[in-house]
């Protein structure tokens, strides 16, 4: 690729104009000094701009090297399951504090509702390991690694409703558009394997069908950033990447000799006209012909030991379920893909807490801490960031009605809620932050979403204010103009 063909190609129409009379001024000003005072900066090798040059390298030395993040669309309810408030059971039945929700907003589903009753947690808790975190009896399997776990319980975020509240967390903006956090980190660190992309994303949803969480392409786009830097979905069944298998009467040789005729006549597009289109399909052509051995190996699960495949539950041969998911998450881990994003829907509990949360926690609890606990006997949980979480909490009050015990839930709760991170420099057995006695607001050592996202970045050598991209005439970050690294969290 031609650098100068790329810049001209990208100025914007104000800059030509404001730049167009600064040539003289630039020259009589250079005849004036010295040039020998004037330092040499280095050119950029050909075909990286410097938009990717400021992304190149880590910054410092990082802790983590990839990260797994378990998103649970739907948003786990933080009261029933992680944050335990004796008073709810005190109050349970009760009109929520007036003082407690004044000026605060809701999701149309309660934002006219008069009545805000209280109700207890729907699970017992209890203190788990040297910790003494608080964990529910729904979750056995992650209680019992809770020593292990870094519980951020004071999380809260801006949205009231799950597609921009789920944009905020993993592209830092409610509205669609902007690079996910798989592309930032694509683009700031590269890919540390050959064979398989830097980003995949795989999707899973309760089995009842219970939950219409919709997965939005664009939470795993690279937004403005190259598209080469977007994730690389895996479908939940058949062959996990379409048409990753040669036609029928086509050998391997032949299959290569077509990629390099297009790759030339792509380079010569490339060169004419600098388009890094066309670069991203030079490339992701390549990607596909060595993904065609890498693939069938990496889902071949036939060299895993039998204690390890219960460890992850019984859906973990089932193609497309959280917990066949989570182990293929370890294994391209293992095999150095930078950015694993798990999407797994069914937490939205409006009108089924009482018997859709259960099933959600049996479902993919023991995957979890499965994936976990295998990290971490392999030596990889030490620089893996495993992350856990959804995109906003439950209310502390009833959405609907006390008497109706069929059909209790609990509506969306952006004030404070709770998420868990494990492995790659973050500290573990610490409980971080609190809300306040209803669950309602978080009231100590509060995290929003960008700070989460700025520590995130920071445990992966990244600085979050330093990773940038020139756009449209101004400079874009993951966290926008906001964040700061939640240093009591790290190791």
């Amino acid at each position: 690729m031609n650098p100068l063909r790329e810049y001209n190609a990208s100025i914007t129409r104000r800059q030509f104009f404001g730049r167009l009379a600064g040539g003289i001024g630039t020259a009589a000003l250079a005849s004036l000094l010295n040039p020998g005072l004037l330092a040499q900066s280095l050119p950029a090798p050909s075909g990286v701009t410097d938009n990717d040059r400021r992304g190149a390298l880590p910054h410092f030395v990082p802790r983590a090297k990839r990260v797994i993040y378990l998103f649970q669309n739907g948003a786990p309810s933080h009261v029933d399951l992680f944050d335990y408030k004796p008073m709810l059971r005190q109050w349970h039945g009760r009109q929520i504090p007036d003082e407690v929700v004044s000026g605060r907003r809701f999701s149309t589903m309660t934002s006219g509702q008069t009545e805000r009753p209280v109700v207890s947690e729907i699970s017992n808790f209890a203190q788990r390991g040297e910790s003494g975190a608080w964990v529910s009896d729904f979750l056995p399997h992650t209680a019992a690694i809770a020593d292990e776990l870094c519980f951020i319980k004071s999380m809260y975020t801006e949205a009231v409703n799950h597609a921009p509240a789920i944009t905020f967390f993993l592209t830092g903006a409610e509205m669609a558009g902007r690079p996910s956090m798989g592309a930032w980190l694509s683009y700031g660190l590269g890919s540390e394997s050959d064979d398989l992309p830097a980003f995949v994303v795989m999707t899973s949803r309760d089995k009842e069908a219970s939950c219409g969480q919709i997965f939005y392409d664009f939470y795993w786009g690279s937004g403005f950033l190259p598209s080469k830097l977007q994730g690389v979905k895996f479908r939940g069944s058949g062959d996990p990447v379409l048409y990753l298998s040669n036609p029928d009467g086509m050998s391997p040789q032949v299959r290569r000799g077509i990629l390099d005729d297009i790759a030339a006549l792509n380079e010569l597009n490339l060169q004419d006209y600098g388009d890094p289109e066309i670069a991203t399909r030079i490339a992701q052509y390549e990607m596909a012909y060595r993904m065609q051995t890498s693939v069938p190996e990496l889902t071949d699960f036939s060299d895993e030991p039998q204690h390890v495949l219960a460890m992850y539950g019984p859906d973990v041969l089932r193609q497309g379920s959280y917990a066949y998911n989570c182990l293929m998450a370890r294994r391209l881990a293992e095999r150095g893909v930078r950015f694993i994003q798990l999407m797994h829907a069914g937490w939205d509990q409006h009108r089924n807490l009482n018997t859709q949360l259960k099933i959600q926690c049996q479902d993919t609890d023991a995957p979890s801490a499965a994936l976990v606990k295998d990290l971490k006997q392999r030596g990889l949980l030490d620089d893996t960031l495993v992350i856990w979480g959804g995109e906003f909490g439950r209310t502390p009050f009833l959405q609907g009605k006390v008497e109706e015990y069929a059909t209790w839930g609990r509506d969306h709760h952006p004030y404070t809620f709770t998420l868990w991170m494990a492995g790659g420099g973050v500290k573990p057995g610490l409980s971080y932050g609190a809300s306040d006695e209803f669950g309602f607001n978080a009231v100590e050592n509060k995290v929003h979403v960008h700070d989460f996202q700025a520590t995130v970045l920071h445990l992966l050598g990244l600085d979050h204010e330093r990773l940038t991209f020139k756009h449209q005439g101004r400079r874009y970050r993951l966290t926008d103009v906001h964040g700061h690294v939640v240093k009591a969290v790290l190791a």
